[in-house]
C-alpha cells in the first residue's frame, strides 16, 4: 500500500523523523531503545530491542512497511522478508547520508514536501554552526562513539 498506513520503526531515527514530519499516526511499533520523541515510547507499543525483535509481534501489527536500520538488524530484515513483510533498511554513514534517509523516508510515506523542508532547516543549521565554527580560534578536540559492541567510532 501506498503511502504506508501501517510502520513499523525497529530504529529510533526513523521514528524521531516520522514524529518531524508529522505521520507519527501512521507507526505502529518501536524499538525499545526509543526515548526520542519522548511521547512515542509512552504512545507505541516496543516490538524490538536493536539486534533482536519480536518478530511475531511484528507480524501481528499488520505492517504496511518496517524500518530498520544498518547492518546489525540484517537478521531481522531477512526475517521479515521470508514472511513476506516490506523493509526498507537505511544505512547513513555520514550527516549527508542523514539528510538523504530524511529525503528518502518522507518519499517512502509520501510526506516529500515536508522532508524537503526539514532538511533544507538542517542544513541551514549545519551553515550556521559551521560558520561560528570558523570565526573561532581553536576548534575542539571530538571524540564521538556510536555504539560500544561491537566498537563504532569516526564513521565519518
Amino acid at each position: 500500500m501506498f503511502p504506508p498506513q501501517r510502520i513499523v520503526c525497529l530504529t529510533e531515527v526513523t521514528t524521531e523523523t516520522l514524529y518531524l514530519l508529522g505521520e507519527q499516526d501512521r507507526i505502529v511499533g518501536i524499538s525499545g531503545y526509543t526515548v526520542r520523541p519522548p511521547q512515542a515510547r509512552k504512545e507505541k507499543p516496543r516490538v524490538s530491542a536493536f539486534i533482536s525483535a519480536d518478530v511475531p509481534r511484528i507480524l501481528a501489527l499488520e505492517p504496511d512497511l518496517v524500518l530498520t536500520f544498518s547492518d546489525l538488524q540484517a537478521d531481522i530484515v531477512a526475517a521479515l522478508v521470508r514472511k513476506g513483510v516490506a523493509v526498507h533498511a537505511f544505512n547513513p554513514r555520514s550527516v549527508a547520508q542523514i539528510l538523504e534517509m530524511i529525503a528518502i523516508l518522507g518519499a517512502l510515506v509520501g510526506a516529500s514536501d515536508r522532508a524537503n523542508e526539514l532538511v533544507t532547516s538542517l542544513r541551514a543549521n549545519l551553515d550556521r554552526v559551521r560558520t561560528t565554527a570558523a570565526a573561532r580560534e581553536r576548534s575542539p578536540t571530538v571524540y564521538f562513539e556510536e555504539w560500544d559492541e561491537p566498537m563504532i567510532s569516526g564513521i565519518a
